[in-house]
């Protein structure tokens, strides 16, 4: 009897605990390093902050080893060494600014990485299979467009900074576009996935393209005028491309045809020159991007101007957390943190940061390569790509390579809603789906061969 012995796969749990230790230890270590910078000794709460930190992250873990045992051991420690630099980061702004312990921004933002921490808890627990996501695939796309459509409701919409992107209840505000990019990329994959037939084989080549049919380009063409009417009634050139740019990504990774991301990039600069003739608040993005230091956008440019300053004083290594002066930039905390990291830890500590995001953007990759359903592969590859197009549009604005769009960067801004949406993403994609991915399969079956010949009986 021939017997297939399956090759064990190890849960590696023990290696991301041993990972989150790190993460956590150097977010302690930068926090103590930012007291002795700015007091001369060890901050009195740094044992509280820490333990703190490190129950949250303890949490997770623990929650995985029961219910997602073969989850990606690397993306969890990843996300917590993010989260931890952040509130360092705020931390030090709160410092600059003086705020009492009322007013703390940092002690805000530990609040919210609970809350976030709990939530992805609880879609790790709720969601048992990826796969059952795909029942609501119309639901999500009602349930994301209707966040996107919520801040121009005239009792609870928010005008913030000339874009109206948030709501507010009582003195809370909420950034709802953060979630529906989690509904609509639900959206998007079981859609994608029952349409890719359809999307994939029938059309005409033209000069080397193979184009769709003109009854398919119908999605393509509603996901642009959606996000085109964000872009006119929000003025919210972020949520824009980040949505438009979700779409064409996962209708790329469906169909493998480049037709799709040639027609989206044509769609995406008509839109945006559009949006550049008509809109005042995106004609003075461009400006201020195209024409920086020019004495008649030395008001309008005040918060870039800063920004490129700090980073220029911060050099290759840094000035050193505690040192420059971050707090000079507006809304530092949130919009230009990138900036202030920058300043602190020079192009170093830049390019340490981004290689994280590399790291987790390519986990979800990997993932997407791994699972084996339709379903979760798009799920996995759009959300990854979606914290890849997030990350660059944001350092992007702040370094000056394209125009500022107001969106925060994951896991390391200031801000409830941008951080519980993260990890969100972090618990569905980069962990429930991981461990499905991960997962053996069911065990082989031995393969019995007869026991004996068959005899010949001569007549």
């Amino acid at each position: 009897m021939a017997v297939v012995t399956p090759t064990q796969v190890r849960t590696q749990r023990n290696v991301e605990l041993a990972l989150l230790v790190l993460a956590v230890g150097t977010s302690v270590s930068a926090y103590g390093y930012l007291g002795l910078a700015t007091t001369g000794r060890l901050p009195g709460d740094m044992a509280a902050c820490g333990g703190l930190l490190a129950v949250f992250a303890l949490a997770v873990h623990v929650v995985l080893r029961f219910k997602a045992r073969y989850a990606d051991p690397v993306i969890l420690p990843i996300a917590t060494a993010i989260n931890g630099l952040g509130l360092v980061v705020i931390h030090r702004l709160d410092l600059a600014a003086h705020r009492e312990i009322g007013q703390s921004l940092a002690l805000r933002q530990m609040i919210w990485t609970a809350v976030g921490i709990a939530v992805a808890c609880l879609v790790i627990g709720l969601v048992r299979d990826h796969r059952g996501l795909a029942r609501y695939t119309y639901t999500a796309m009602a349930f994301g467009l209707a966040l996107l459509l919520l801040p121009l409701l005239p009792v609870i919409g928010r005008n913030i900074n000339g874009a109206r992107i948030w709501i507010g209840l009582g003195p809370l505000s909420f950034q709802p576009g953060e979630l529906a990019k989690v509904a609509l990329a639900i959206f998007f994959a079981g859609y994608l996935v029952t349409a890719r037939d359809s999307l994939w084989l029938v059309g005409r080549t033209v000069l080397g393209l193979r184009l769709p049919r003109a009854r398919d380009l119908g999605p393509i063409l509603a996901c642009w005028l959606a996000s085109v009417l964000v872009l006119i009634f929000e003025s919210d050139l972020g949520t824009s491309l980040l949505f438009f740019g979700l779409f064409i990504a996962m209708l790329y990774v469906a169909t493998e045809r480049t037709s799709w991301v040639v027609i989206g990039l044509l769609l995406f600069l008509a839109g945006a020159v559009a949006a550049w003739s008509v809109i005042p608040h995106v004609q003075v993005r461009v400006a201020i991007w195209l024409h920086t230091f020019a004495p008649a956008n030395a008001d309008r440019a005040y918060q870039l101007i800063q920004g490129l300053y700090g980073m220029a004083s911060g050099g290759l290594l840094g000035t050193g957390l505690g040192q420059g002066r971050p707090d000079i930039v507006p809304f530092a905390e949130s919009d230009f943190i990138a900036a202030a990291i920058g300043e602190a830890l020079g192009l170093t500590g830049m390019f340490a940061l981004l290689m994280l995001y590399a790291l987790l953007v390519e986990r979800g990759l990997r993932t997407a390569i791994g699972v084996r359903d339709g379903f979760g592969k798009l799920l996995a590859a759009g959300l990854a790509f979606s914290m890849a197009l997030q990350v660059f549009v944001v350092v992007g604005g702040v370094t000056r390579v394209i125009p500022l769009t107001g969106l925060t960067t994951p896991f390391l801004a200031y801000g409830g809603s941008s951080l519980v949406s993260n990890w969100i993403v972090v618990a569905l994609l980069l962990l429930r789906i991981s461990d499905s991915a991960r997962r053996p399969g069911p065990d082989p079956v031995a393969i019995n061969p007869p026991t004996a010949p068959t005899q010949m009986v001569s007549a």
